[in-house]
């Protein structure tokens, strides 16, 4: 599971709720109840899967009330929940965000045992980020908790030259993680544990930039060990979102791009893989820097905003989100 990383810089006013920060909410589930949902999909298929993810998802909104809560106040403003809907309306909405979420983990541990196929993924891939990929020019690639980016780590295992880094937090998944290893090794192969990213991190990273590689982060977090973001508007309201991406982004100086890869409702279960070019490169000018800050956080909230609008269960956020609970 990937989340951003972040850097000291502008300070904004604190966060309300620090007490349900993503990082500070326990992990759900227990190994064995994964393992048991996994191989009951390898022994009876998809459709056992989901009815023992019916019940999980009953389980999860009853003692998870932040995700629970985090789940329907997202629905009600991307509007697939009406504003009078009912308390079983808004629980069953819930319930079907957390299973559609078991779908996403159970086709993470797919995507590396050859179970989902990389060849049934359709690409709306910017043609300038293949003609980097083609010509050893790395970049950056800003994601969100949107979707199965395990696709893409894959796709990247399988086309040996795109060499991605990817920066985690994976200390709030550990249990997927170690299933996900003991699956497969090679999916914990190129993940970069940060907490901080200080001046040898930078320049780790600028330096495998140079060689081609890309850098894989996601910015739509509120940083682990820093409240430093700006509020931009999402889905109509104003929502807390780091700057430290966009800072690493600007110290890389190189270009960015946007990643996601999902199932819209109409592509009968085939993910799509979209790759548009964000910036050619994120300058941030000492005089007016917050605005520049500002300025592309914006931008790239409105990708998230529109890759919701096509896929509005795979945004997989579930805590407290807005400035202003709903």
């Amino acid at each position: 599971m990937m989340h951003g990383v972040h850097s000291a810089d502008m300070s904004n006013e604190p966060r309300p709720g620090s007490s349900s920060h993503w990082a500070s909410l326990p992990e759900s589930g227990r190994t064995i109840g994964l393992w048991f949902m996994y191989l009951s999909h390898r022994a009876m298929g998809r459709a056992l899967f989901r009815a023992l993810a019916w019940l999980a998802s009953w389980y999860f909104i009853a003692v998870r009330p932040i995700a629970r809560r985090a789940s329907i106040e997202y629905q009600h403003r991307i509007g697939v929940l009406p504003a009078d809907a009912t308390a079983l309306q808004s629980w069953r909405a819930a319930a079907r965000h957390v299973r559609r979420f078991a779908d996403a983990l159970l086709d993470k541990a797919l995507v590396w045992t050859g179970g989902l196929s990389l060849d049934a993924i359709r690409r709306e891939v910017d043609q300038r980020f293949d003609d980097a990929v083609a010509a050893d020019r790395g970049g950056v690639l800003v994601v969100a908790h949107f979707g199965n980016l395990e696709v893409l780590r894959r796709l990247g295992e399988a086309a040996k030259q795109l060499r991605l880094h990817i920066l985690v937090h994976t200390r709030h998944a550990e249990r997927f993680n170690r299933m996900l290893t003991r699956i497969n090794p090679q999916s914990a192969e190129r993940l970069l544990q940060v907490t901080e990213v200080d001046t040898a991190t930078i320049a780790h990273l600028a330096a495998r930039v140079e060689l081609g590689d890309f850098v894989v982060l996601a910015a739509d977090r509120v940083p682990v060990t820093s409240e430093r973001v700006l509020d931009v508007p999402f889905l109509g309201h104003d929502a807390a979102f780091p700057i430290g991406p966009w800072v690493l982004a600007a110290a890389l100086d190189c270009p960015v791009y946007w990643l996601a890869c999902y199932q819209r409702a109409e592509d009968d279960g085939r993910y799509t893989l979209v790759c548009e070019r964000l910036r050619e490169r994120v300058v941030l000018p000492r005089a007016t820097r917050e605005a520049a800050l500002r300025n592309v956080i914006a931008d790239y909230a409105h990708h998230v905003e529109r890759a919701c609008r096509e896929a509005p269960l795979s945004w997989f956020n579930f805590f407290p989100f807005w400035r202003t609970p709903k």
